[in-house]
């Protein structure tokens, strides 16, 4: 089957594209999927810049998410049937292999009904971001109607996703971003407040806009500078939530003093660890979004999209250009 496959850790030019060895045989928990489109994700780049981090087997099919139509099914699989259009996000971890191809195997746990509103290429962008705004706001931070969440980054596949999910909560959302345009489209997405993090102190508005109270529930999807800040927005006895890893230097100190309860969320979890329960519980997440994606709810912007063999010039353009929304692969297969 054709798909891009990288031999080392590098930059986007070791991509390959080319045929590669594959074996349709499923499990019996396993989906095998034809590929229609692949949403591409920040994780993807990481996991071809440092592979030595992951549990990936040489060569690597890098990829996360995916949509396309079930073609078999293994023995213990009662939930799908050929013909079935689906999504997912399964990493290519434990030995199991990404999405950049044609086809690929996917355990049953993590795969849902595509919603019948989206393109095969709108539910391929969906999977990973939904998941994370969905464990961070519902999973960790345990989001309550009429509390107030600022969302960083608001503008990115988690952030624009985030913003959704916290405003069918019942939440007041403020968001960062980085110029007009992107001010724009999360004002469409229903955020309260934008800040535009290039000219304005983020920690300044967020405390005047809320009497100088801070926020219940802060969600990082940026890093280190941003979430040291994040410790100053945050009332008392509030929730921080980032998808990244602090530094050896973040100071915690404001975090004690107002009691934070800080929480990290890290959706590749379930299949890292190989935790059923975990795994089933992703997927019930994309069965709600489906829900409320038929609903018009929900919505996933997407950027640009790429055919398969230009998925070196896809990843670059994510890394230089920080789009708003999803970039997605388009697979002719």
């Amino acid at each position: 089957m054709k798909a891009i496959y990288f031999d080392t850790g590098g930059p986007a030019d070791i991509l390959n594209f080319g045929n590669i060895a594959f074996s349709d045989h499923c499990t019996e928990d396993q989906v095998l999927v034809r590929i229609k489109a692949i949403g591409i994700n920040p994780i993807d780049c990481k996991i071809r810049t440092t592979p030595e981090r992951f549990p990936v087997t040489f060569p690597v099919i890098p990829g996360c998410d995916g949509a396309g139509i079930v073609e078999a099914v293994g023995s213990r699989v009662n939930k799908f049937k050929p013909g079935d259009e689906v999504y997912f996000s399964q990493p290519g971890f434990n030995n199991r292999q990404g999405t950049y191809a044609e086809y690929v195997q996917v355990d049953d746990s993590l795969l849902a009904l595509k919603p019948h509103s989206l393109s095969f290429e709108q539910a391929a962008a969906s999977p990973l971001i939904f998941i994370t705004a969905w464990e961070a706001l519902h999973d960790r931070a345990r989001i309550t109607q009429d509390q107030t969440v600022l969302i960083h980054a608001g503008a990115g596949g988690v952030g624009h996703a985030a913003i959704q999910l916290a405003k069918l909560a019942g939440a007041n959302v403020i968001t960062t971003v980085s110029n007009e345009d992107k001010a724009n489209f999360v004002k469409r997405l229903g955020a309260d407040l934008i800040i535009n993090y290039q000219t304005q102190d983020v920690v300044a508005e967020v405390l005047h806009w809320t009497d100088n109270n801070g926020v219940d529930i802060v969600f990082d999807t940026v890093g280190p500078d941003v979430l040291q800040n994040s410790f100053r927005c945050v009332k008392p006895y509030g929730d921080v939530v980032t998808i990244l890893q602090s530094t050896p230097d973040t100071d915690w100190s404001e975090a004690r003093i107002r009691n934070v309860r800080f929480s990290l969320e890290l959706m590749l979890t379930p299949v890292l660890l190989e935790l059923e329960d975990a795994k089933r519980h992703q997927g019930e997440i994309l069965r709600q979004c489906a829900t409320l994606f038929d609903a018009h709810k929900l919505q996933v912007e997407i950027a640009r999209t790429f055919t398969l063999a230009d998925a070196v010039a896809a990843q670059r353009f994510l890394e230089q250009d920080h789009p708003a929304g999803k970039l997605v692969l388009e697979v002719d297969s």
